[in-house]
C-alpha cells in the first residue's frame, strides 16, 4: 500500500495533490483545520501551531503507515501574512514561522525514522524560496528557511531511501494567493501576466509535479520552479 501525508490539503495546492494521489491509488492523509472536500481522503483535524494536535495526528499516522511500501510526506501547509521588515512583530514573525516550517520539522521528527524505502518528503515552497518582494516579510523568510531545511534533509537521509525536494510554485490561483491580493482582479491579471503564457499557474499543475517528485527520487535534494517562465525584473 502506498501513503500521501499531505498538511494543509483543505484547499488549494494540497487540496489539488490529494485528489492526485487518490486517483494514482495512495492512501491519502490530509492534515489540516478543515477538511479535503475530495472523496476518499482521511482528515485529521489538525492545527499546525499546536504542538498537542501535531503529536495526535503523529500518533494516527504511524499506525497508518506500518507495512506500507513507500510514502509521501508532502509539507504543503502554509500561512502567508501581509507584513514588512518595519512592520511584522516577533510574535506575528513566530506564528507564521509555527506553520511554515515548525510544523514541518514536528512532524519529521516522528515520522521520518518510520518511513520505508522509496517514500519522499516534498516540501512546498514558493519562489520567494529564492527571491523576495515587498510586503511579503514573513513568507519570504519562512520559504528560504525551508530551502534550507530540504537540503538538510537531504544530507541526514542519506542511504535510508527517503528522498526530498523542494517545489517552488510560481503565483498559482489558489484561496490563499487571492485573498492575500484582496481578491482585486487587475492585481491578478498583472501578476498573471509576469509569465512566458500570461496567466496563473494552476493547483492542478503543482500537484503534478508533486507526485512525479516523489516516483523520481533521481531529483533529491533539488529545487524545481514551476511559474511558467517570469519575466525577470
Amino acid at each position: 500500500m502506498k501513503t500521501a501525508i499531505i498538511t494543509g490539503a483543505s484547499t488549494g495546492i494540497g487540496c489539488a495533490s490529494a485528489q492526485l494521489f487518490c486517483d494514482a491509488g495512495y492512501d491519502v492523509f490530509n492534515l489540516s483545520r478543515r477538511e479535503c472536500p475530495v472523496a476518499g481522503v482521511n482528515n485529521i483535524q489538525c492545527d499546525m501551531t499546536s504542538a498537542t494536535a501535531i503529536d495526535e495526528a503523529c500518533a494516527v499516522l504511524i499506525k497508518a503507515i506500518a507495512g506500507h511500501s513507500s510514502v509521501a510526506l508532502v509539507h504543503n501547509a502554509c500561512r502567508m501574512n501581509k507584513d514588512s521588515t518595519t512592520q511584522c512583530s516577533s510574535e506575528n514573525l513566530r506564528q507564521a514561522l509555527e506553520v511554515n516550517l515548525i510544523a514541518a520539522n514536528s512532524i519529521n521528527q516522528q515520522l521520518l525514522p518510520l518511513l520505508p524505502p522509496t517514500s519522499s518528503v516534498l516540501y512546498i515552497g514558493s519562489t520567494l524560496s529564492e527571491k523576495a518582494v515587498a510586503n511579503s516579510f514573513s513568507y519570504v523568510i519562512s520559504k528560504h528557511a525551508l530551502l534550507g531545511m530540504m537540503r538538510a534533509s537531504c544530507q541526514d537521509l542519506m542511504g535510508s531511501g527517503t528522498h526530498t525536494a523542494l517545489i517552488c510554485p510560481g503565483f498559482t490561483d489558489t484561496e490563499m494567493l487571492r485573498t492575500h491580493l484582496g481578491n482585486d482582479r487587475e492585481t491578478l491579471l498583472a501578476i498573471g501576466g509576469m509569465n512566458s503564457y500570461n496567466r496563473l499557474v494552476t493547483a492542478g499543475e503543482i500537484a503534478d509535479l508533486i507526485l512525479w517528485a516523489h516516483a523520481n527520487p533521481v531529483i533529491n535534494g533539488a529545487v524545481l520552479h514551476a511559474n511558467l517562465g517570469q519575466k525577470e525584473h
